[in-house]
């Protein structure tokens, strides 16, 4: 049997403590997720939603990022429906698209 979410405690509580990694499926497929209690916003990468042929919307409010890459600013403009599960826990978050490679998916 695998662990789905591990987190041990700690007695320090640095944001890294508050971070966990696991898989997830999507359309039946298997994916990284990235969970973090601090964090403000759900994203999915673009290589993602290509691959799954997700269908986007426009974002309501679009931004910018900066911290991605190191071309500058990226606007962030699309918005995905995705539909996950992590063992038998299911649910749909709403996403922005944003081209990371370091995962698939991550969620505030």
């Amino acid at each position: 049997m695998r662990r789905v979410l591990n987190n041990q405690p700690s007695d320090t509580q640095s944001q890294r403590e508050n971070i966990f990694h696991t898989r997830c499926n999507i359309s039946n497929k298997a994916f990284s997720l990235i969970v973090d209690s601090g964090s403000w916003c759900n994203c999915c990468s673009t290589r993602m939603v290509e691959k799954l042929g997700l269908t986007t919307t426009p974002h309501p409010k679009p931004y910018q990022l900066q911290w991605l890459n190191n071309d500058g600013d990226m606007v962030v403009n699309q918005q995905v429906k995705v539909e996950f599960s992590i063992g038998n826990y299911q649910d749909k978050v709403k996403c922005d698209v944003v081209p990371m490679e370091a995962l698939s998916y991550f969620v505030g």
